[in-house]
């Protein structure tokens, strides 16, 4: 087990914080469609935004105790943010675009696949456990978009659209890591789990796949 650590201690840097500003671009998006959609101000739709794109992560480094948190050591992308908030509510008025449910879709998908790699990753590295690891990757994914939720006045959709979302991204966790057991490369474990959550996802919404429910009276 210790020579399975010593190899993540060895994944590069790089790869590691491009799924990490891949995953908060994606989330950061399906942040201002969602805070857009109730027509929520400039400040509204800034931490709407804001939470639906650092919440997971912040919540995996305060569980880890890992500093400084992404959002902190990587400050300038706070004004990235910011800055696409803006952009974002100037262009939709001006273009007057009618935002459905379905423009959340993809970037969502795309969101839960990149912080679910991210958050497994980072709790390998720090030495967590295997469940251990994959329950951070899936927080990750999936905290933001409840705490986005929340903020906007709704029930999390990860918990009520009784489709697979949590499911898939502990899929996808799982995936990730036995990839990394057959000792593919860092890279190459990445494109399989992503492409694996990202088509899980979309499948799951279009065939309206759903999971165990309460019984209706």
């Amino acid at each position: 087990m210790n020579s399975y650590y010593q190899h993540y201690n060895t994944v590069a840097s790089g790869l590691a914080l491009s799924i990490e500003i891949i995953g908060t671009l994606a989330f950061a998006i399906s942040g201002i469609v969602v805070a857009a959609r109730k027509r929520l101000d400039i400040v509204g739709v800034s931490m709407v935004c804001g939470l639906s794109a650092f919440g997971g992560g912040t919540l995996r480094d305060i569980l880890l105790d890992r500093r400084p948190f992404f959002w902190v050591e990587y400050h300038n992308w706070l004004w990235v943010i910011l800055g696409l908030c803006i952009a974002a509510m100037i262009f939709l008025r001006s273009k007057h675009i009618e935002l459905t449910e379905k423009s959340i879709q993809i970037p969502d998908a795309l969101g839960l696949a990149m912080f679910t790699i991210s958050g497994t990753q980072i709790a390998l590295v720090s030495g967590s456990p295997l469940f251990v690891s994959v329950l951070m990757g899936v927080m990750t994914a999936i905290f933001g978009g409840v705490l986005r939720d929340i903020a906007c006045n709704e029930i999390p959709q990860a918990f009520t659209d009784h489709r697979p979302y949590a499911v898939i991204a502990f899929i996808g966790s799982w995936i990730f890591i036995a990839c990394n057991h057959l000792l593919m490369s860092d890279w190459m474990a990445t494109m399989i789990s992503f492409m694996t959550i990202v088509t899980l996802r979309m499948l799951a919404i279009r065939f309206n796949w759903s999971i165990p429910s309460w019984l209706s009276k």
